[in-house]
């Protein structure tokens, strides 16, 4: 089973700094398949998980960590 995730890279300390968004296609145990990143800000909902990076990156190797953001507006509802 695939699942689509976002990854929201972002600056907590230079809020100027361009906001980037990331989709993945995971597998079941987490393998990254597929990287693409997105020209601006999804508009719809079709998101299986959110996950977030504050510390002011630029892509998603030089990341040490996330955040999984919870009931977040671009997640898929469950049920």
């Amino acid at each position: 089973m695939k699942r689509k995730i976002l990854v929201i890279l972002s600056n907590r300390l230079n809020r100027n700094q361009k906001v980037r968004f990331v989709e993945i296609d995971s597998d079941d145990k987490g393998n990254i398949l597929k990287e693409h990143p997105l020209r601006g800000q999804p508009r719809e909902a079709k998101y299986d998980e959110v996950w977030e990076n504050d510390d002011g990156k630029t892509a998603i190797s030089s990341c040490n960590r996330f955040k999984r953001k919870y009931r977040h507006a671009l997640e898929k509802p469950k049920g």
